[in-house]
């Protein structure tokens, strides 16, 4: 096995690729390898593509070799979370009620994967339907931290974190309904993107399988450029999905070395409602105070919101009934109790209570919106906490009381609900070593932005040196 090849940015890879001093069936094997010695202490892959992949990458090596025209993302080899349908793969959808189910067609999220020269290894892990911000399931095993195994990587995208940390692939594909690309890009150490809403096309739009109106697919990398370069290729508009914005997506590779001075930056610890650890916030804040020694200006945002959290459940539940709901009479012992619970409540939302939830995501855009006519970007932290043990979410969270199904996660729900876009970037560690994150937030449309200012970050303070103790 080779660390040096699993860790290699994608960016380098594609290039040496691309100039013949890398294969890409050697980098494909490569992770095979690794992905047999280590995951099973990560449980991060629920289904291995093995064989195509190792077809597609002998393929792309003979098209490099016949001087073929070739996709950005050329023989790299990338996992793909398994809420995106996979033709003639196994998707569950992190259920066991398609525990054999074998997808038919394509997303179109893996449709571009393909179409960038990709090489898909698997599936990478999810709670069920992408409901959880852990990763744990009625399919096998929880999904663990590579930083430490008796911790949760963070959900829904846990698997594709978890991988992605351990050079268990170059690229992962993940989604984010209330957090699930940002949520384990913090917990596992790693680097990820929510795009603006409706800037990456879901799989038909609203409506089976995924009716989370929240939802975006997008990019969870080891480096700022590898999210530039995979965002490059998932974005952009198609008619199938009738909530996908109609404008072709900027370039986001072009401003990654423009920095960030004369930015003005907001810094706000708790959005004025968040309990949040001491450490984290501790760490989060020196870290926001990077940007200073840049040329941006930072300053306390004073944003005070009230946590919209009842009409984000509201909508979030409502569409996960819409979309599951049917299974329920005959198929409730294969829930799990998360999904139970999000389901039935989405089954008691009435009409009244809808329009009152769909009236406050409406008001927490307009909030946000306004508050961007002062500042470039928001920085906070990403998550109220450092990583968890499984199956023990913390009921206190900086001496408050909170809920331990969403307490842990304040500060991604509520940029969901604006359908603005934000990334997770490491920025430290906690006590016991765990990966702290850093939130950079963005008005809508402003992904170059985001990655400019991360990419400025990383270059003042890199977090690629330090690998996790499965890697």
């Amino acid at each position: 096995m080779s660390a040096e090849l699993a860790f290699m940015p994608a960016v380098e890879l594609a290039q040496a690729i691309r100039d013949k001093k890398v294969s890409s069936f050697q980098a494909t094997e490569n992770f095979f390898q690794r992905i047999d010695r280590l995951d099973s202490q990560l449980n991060s892959y629920l289904t291995l593509c093995r064989d195509q992949a190792l077809a597609d990458a002998r393929a792309a090596d003979e098209a490099v070799q016949q001087g073929a025209d070739l996709g950005p993302l050329h023989g790299v080899p990338i996992s793909i979370k398994d809420l995106e349908m996979t033709k003639g793969v196994t998707t569950t959808m992190g259920s066991a009620l398609f525990r054999d189910r074998v997808a038919e067609i394509d997303s179109i999220v893996v449709e571009r994967v393909k179409a960038s020269g990709a090489v898909i290894l698997g599936k990478t892990n999810t709670p069920e339907f992408g409901q959880s911000g852990t990763t744990e399931n009625m399919l096998g095993e929880p999904c663990r931290n590579p930083w430490n195994t008796t911790r949760t990587p963070g959900g829904s995208s846990g698997g594709a974190a978890a991988a992605l940390a351990a050079g268990l692939c170059t690229l992962s594909v993940g989604t984010d309904g209330g957090g699930s690309i940002r949520i384990p890009a913090s917990f596992s150490g790693v680097f990820g993107v929510k795009p603006t809403q409706g800037r990456v096309p879901r799989f038909g739009g609203y409506g089976r399988p995924s009716a989370n109106h929240f939802s975006q697919s997008g990019p969870i990398t080891r480096t700022v450029a590898d999210s530039a370069l995979l965002l490059q290729v998932l974005a952009g508009p198609d008619s199938r999905d009738v909530t996908s914005m109609r404008s072709a997506p900027p370039d986001f590779s072009s401003n990654l070395n423009a920095g960030v001075s004369g930015m003005r930056l907001a810094w706000s610890p708790d959005y004025g409602y968040a309990a949040v650890d001491p450490v984290v916030a501790q760490v989060t804040e020196r870290a926001a105070k990077v940007f200073t020694g840049l040329g941006a200006s930072v300053e306390d945002a004073n944003l005070t919101m009230e946590d919209p959290f009842d009409a984000f459940w509201d909508v979030f539940a409502t569409a996960a009934y819409t979309s599951y709901g049917h299974l329920l009479e005959e198929h409730r012992n294969d829930f799990s109790e998360y999904g139970l619970k999000s389901i039935e409540h989405g089954a008691s939302t009435s009409g009244a209570d809808m329009s009152r939830a769909i009236h406050r995501v409406d008001q927490v855009g307009r909030q946000l919106e306004d508050f961007f006519d002062n500042f470039d970007l928001l920085l906070t932290p990403t998550m109220a906490v450092s990583a968890f043990p499984i199956d023990q979410r913390p009921s206190i969270i900086g001496g408050k009381t909170v809920e331990p199904f969403w307490g842990f996660l304040p500060f991604t729900y509520p940029i969901n609900m604006s359908g603005q876009t934000a990334a997770s970037v490491p920025c430290g560690y906690s006590e016991d070593g765990m990966p702290i994150g850093l939130h950079i937030i963005g008005p809508r449309g402003s992904e170059a932005k985001v990655l400019q200012a991360a990419a400025a970050f990383e270059q003042a303070q890199p977090w690629d040196g330090v690998k996790p103790g499965v890697s």
